[in-house]
């Protein structure tokens, strides 16, 4: 979890602080909208549609998620927040509930974005295999892009929930029980493929991790399925929770899609026949818009700088009319992303929203130094950048020392101080990450970080 350091640093010098101001099945292939015609796509089929406001708020029946069906299709439904499988045991007393491992440790929780994978239906001799799945998952994840690009903003902690019972209610059939520490379940709601938790359960849990941005349970099946619940705020500081079959080698994609709303702020991609006309005002998610190609260019709105450009998902961005539920009046920037279909790629203005969530968490400098300490001519001083190709420049009083440009690794001695010995000076790192996949300036000022020291001779 990131510590905003960006805004708390105040760095002496007008140069300085120039630098740090500087689902549906897939439909018919559509033809994009790249000047000013507009295109509408049947409106492929799903799963029972529950009802949803263009605002996007769970009924008071309970939590509204996201379902996945194997062919890719994404649909939705209003399921209850607790679980009638969870266990009635009080498991604190049990050896080894709540024990929390890394599974990936690039840095500190303030530079890091902290991902929490809690276990379901991994009894006590089986958390071996709860963490060879937790990894597999995050394997899953970060062979997409940006994740795998980036994939060094992370850590992974997993966490253990110990279950009486081996496996997962509703598998292998429906009538199937199991008492499981998140009570997660299949057949939530009459679907087959939706894997249901108790939410209360997966937050107490998720509490035990030094931090948590992100969760995702991992059930103990081979069955795919999985859930995303959109509506999650917890006082932990995650949004949203994603449920995966451990077992299942395609279920991380769902993972993936609902990282798109929560790191993201990404709107689904996929609609429905029955939704009609949206008639709503401009959509806040940068994925989805009322305006056309044309539009987007004159008025230099949403994904503007994209038009034109082949996508990581296929063909070109453009203006494809249906989205965010609606298949009319809505339009979003290609035929069939992963926030449409699971098994593809993002978008070139989802890959650009997703990375600008990343460092809403993360930074793109680190340093095992801390900036409380204050060096002295003996000290060396290094720092990491997570990401390749960031650039790197080094400040003394607000200055820029321009012979350490791209140095990560300084000697105090080397700075050359003056003045009296013991007068404290300041050394400022400034690192960004130049990445041509974002070109809105608002979210690339998130992609500049600074660290500094005071230093002595």
């Amino acid at each position: 979890m990131r510590i905003s350091r960006l805004t708390a640093i105040a760095l002496a010098g007008a140069t300085v602080l120039a630098v740090l101001g500087a689902g549906t099945a897939p439909a018919a292939r559509a033809t994009p909208d790249t000047s000013d015609a507009s295109v509408a796509l049947p409106a492929a089929s799903g799963a029972r549609v529950a009802p949803v406001s263009a605002a996007g708020g769970a009924s008071p029946a309970g939590r509204r998620v996201e379902a996945f069906g194997e062919d890719g299709s994404i649909s939705r439904a209003v399921v209850p927040a607790q679980s009638p499988f969870l266990s009635p045991r009080l498991t604190a007393g049990i050896a080894g509930d709540g024990a929390v491992t890394s599974v990936v440790r690039n840095g500190g929780i303030d530079a890091k974005l902290d991902v929490v994978v809690i276990g379901d239906g991994y009894t006590a001799e089986e958390q071996e295999k709860f963490h060879a799945d937790a990894a597999a998952k995050w394997r899953e994840i970060t062979a997409v892009e940006p994740y795998a690009t980036y994939r060094s903003l992370f850590n992974v902690w997993a966490v253990d929930a110990v279950s009486a019972q081996s496996g997962i209610s509703g598998d292998p059939e429906r009538s199937t029980v199991r008492d499981t520490a998140l009570g997660a379940y299949f057949w939530c709601e009459d679907l087959e493929r939706l894997l249901c938790v108790d939410t209360a359960a997966v937050d107490r849990y998720a509490a035990k991790a030094p931090q948590a941005d992100l969760v995702v349970v991992v059930a103990n099946s081979a069955k795919y399925g999985g859930a995303g619940y959109n509506d999650v705020v917890s006082p932990l500081g995650y949004s949203g929770i994603a449920t995966v079959a451990g077992g299942n080698p395609r279920s991380g994609q769902i993972a993936v899609h609902e990282t798109g709303h929560s790191l993201g702020k990404l709107a689904d991609e996929y609609f429905y026949d029955g939704y009609g006309t949206y008639g709503g005002d401009e959509p806040p998610e940068a994925n989805t818009t009322v305006l056309t190609a044309r539009e987007m260019r004159r008025e230099h709105e949403k994904w503007y700088r994209w038009l034109g450009r082949t996508s990581p998902d296929g063909g070109t961005v453009g203006a494809y009319e249906g989205g965010g539920y609606y298949p009319l009046g809505i339009y979003r920037p290609t035929d069939n992303s992963i926030m449409r279909s699971l098994g593809r790629e993002f978008n070139l203005p989802g890959r650009e929203a997703m990375i600008a969530g990343f460092y809403r968490y993360a930074s793109p400098l680190d340093s095992a130094t801390s900036t409380d300490t204050v060096l002295t001519g003996a000290d060396r001083l290094a720092v990491d950048l997570p990401v390749a190709g960031t650039r790197l420049r080094w400040y003394l009083d607000g200055r820029e020392v321009r012979g350490l440009a791209g140095g990560t690794a300084i000697s105090v001695a080397d700075l050359g101080l003056t003045g009296p010995k013991g007068r404290r000076h300041r050394l400022t790192a400034v690192a960004t990450d130049p990445t041509p996949a974002v070109l809105d300036p608002e979210p690339r000022e998130s992609l500049t970080d600074a660290l500094s020291w005071e230093v002595t001779r």
